[in-house]
């Protein structure tokens, strides 16, 4: 649980230069995607909280965390997308999942 909870609490589109992110965009939008990015968080920290929680578990909760983006994805640049999924792939490094099922591949 600390993972989550430091992951969570890490601040978030800011810039990178160890991944080459330059931060986001538009700061405007660096609390929502946050906000988005934390509830992610929540979801797999939810699942990860079931008794035998399944890859099938984690990948629909990546599916429905990257659809909180839609309304935004047009606003985002290709650097914002990329790190969007970095997150997510953060988030499956915590919990040891694999592969996405193909979702952060479809978002970018």
């Amino acid at each position: 649980m600390n993972k989550f909870t430091e992951f969570q609490n890490k601040e978030k589109f800011i810039e990178d230069n160890k991944s080459f992110y330059p931060g986001i965009g538009n700061p405007k939008l660096m609390p929502i995607l946050t906000m988005k990015i934390n509830e992610a968080c929540e979801d797999f920290k939810n699942i990860s909280q079931k008794e035998n929680p399944t890859d099938k578990d984690y990948q629909e909760k990546i599916k429905i965390g990257l659809e909180r983006f839609s309304d935004l994805y047009l606003e985002l640049d290709t650097e914002d997308r990329q790190r969007i999924c970095t997150y997510f792939e953060e988030l499956m490094d915590i919990v040891g999942l694999e592969s996405s099922g193909g979702y952060l591949n479809e978002f970018i």
